[in-house]
């Protein structure tokens, strides 16, 4: 029968859910809903939403969205630690809960018992992805799994409050109060199980100002992201997707909140930034070359005789030659009002998605820590690691490799 036909969907009840217990609950937590209430709802939601209203990231799959979906606009992460007592059988319960809000508000239904279903018909490319800390596989019982802590790096100031979690829910949008009801919902029905650790909010130029696929900018003005590998090809498969394991077809997430420092930014001059970086500002390009995505050529030697890009450019230190090797980033800007006397509290929230934190990420971030020129005008004040399993099925539930 068709996903929007199944009849256990009709049965389901958000009590059903919390149960958990029976074979039958636990079918009924991974059936998806009928499409009738649906289909009403948007009958009289009021006047024809725009195309970017309606379109939808699928939500099933071997992968979980929101990793090599182009990124939205608008992105809350949320860190949750577990209450005491939660165990595995209430992990369970709590994934196929959580699993069934956000299968049923990225394709722009309400989820069970949302009291403003209007707010909730516009999934404007919604994704919601999970991701699992050492605290949750400890309370599974299967720590020796868990994500391994990252080594202290002399650049850090971390700040507990910015740190950590057990679970992480990253919710990406196009609309931010599409965005703002999938976050309420998620976390009341979290409540039973977690408090809320940290809540993240981040943006991105949208795609009515920048053509999406194309590189972003952050606060410094930089284009961020140049070299990322590209979704669908051999060496992102290799990159980001873990291979192997309960986590085949996952990936893992490092979160870090890096805070810039703009006033002492703005006080530098343009070739002080560009020689930082190793790049042009207004296009991207290397200090070697004409277009963004040129080779930077490290061996190329200015008048003075010293290299044109210096060995402590970001670029040169961020280097990691083997393509599948490299990390992707998925970073989003944040900016959290003024100081007193008018700083800004900003910079950005680095999403970094690979098959191996051990491999991929620590090498490079040990290498920036050593040396980076940028360093004098960024400070990482948060850090948190998670494994981010893969999909389910439309009958599946996110983690059910690890809970079930």
């Amino acid at each position: 029968m068709s996903e929007s036909g199944h009849p256990a969907g009709r049965r389901l009840t958000r009590r059903g859910l919390l149960a958990g217990g029976a074979v039958a609950a636990a079918a009924a937590a991974c059936a998806p809903a009928s499409a009738a209430p649906d289909t009403a709802g948007r009958a009289s939601a009021g006047p024809a939403p725009l195309p970017g209203g309606d379109a939808v990231e699928p939500f099933h799959g071997v992968h979980q969205a929101g990793v090599a979906t182009s990124p939205q606009t608008f992105a809350v992460f949320a860190g949750f630690d577990l209450r005491p007592g939660t165990g595995r059988a209430a992990l369970a319960r709590l994934m196929r809960l959580l699993t069934d809000d956000a299968r049923r508000l990225t394709r722009g239904e309400p989820a069970l018992a949302d009291t403003d279903a209007e707010l909730a018909l516009l999934p404007a490319r919604l994704t919601v992805t999970f991701g699992f800390g050492a605290g949750l596989f400890e309370a599974a019982g299967a720590g020796h799994l868990a994500p391994r802590p990252l080594p202290a790096f002399k650049v850090d100031a971390l700040q507990h409050g910015w740190s950590g979690g057990d679970l992480l829910v990253q919710v990406c949008a196009d609309d931010r109060v599409t965005l703002a009801h999938a976050l309420r919902v998620l976390v009341r029905d979290a409540r039973s199980f977690a408090t809320v650790r940290w809540t993240q909010h981040g943006f991105r130029q949208s795609p009515q100002v920048r053509a999406p696929g194309t590189t972003q900018r952050n606060l410094m003005g930089q284009l961020d992201g140049t070299v990322n590998p590209r979704p669908g090809s051999a060496d992102f498969e290799r990159a980001v997707w873990v291979r192997d394991g309960w986590l085949r077809g996952g990936t893992t997430l490092v979160l870090r909140r890096i805070r810039m420092d703009l006033e002492k930014w703005d006080a530098a001059d343009r070739a002080a930034k560009e020689f930082s970086v190793g790049r042009r500002l207004d296009t991207g390009a290397p200090l070697t070359g004409r277009a963004e995505t040129d080779e930077p050529d490290f061996a190329a030697l200015g008048p003075s005789g010293l290299p044109v890009i210096s060995e402590y450019a970001h670029i040169r230190r961020a280097r990691v030659a083997d393509p599948g090797m490299r990390i992707l980033r998925r970073a989003y800007n944040y900016e959290d009002g003024l100081s007193p006397d008018g700083r800004p509290d900003a910079g950005l929230l680095f999403a970094s998605y690979q098959a191996d934190v051990a491999r991929q990420f620590v090498p490079i971030q040990q290498r920036l820590a050593e040396v980076d020129l940028l360093n004098q005008w960024i400070t990482p004040i948060g850090s948190a690691v998670f494994a981010v399993p893969p999909g389910c099925s439309p009958y599946g539930w996110i983690g059910e490799g690890l809970l079930s």
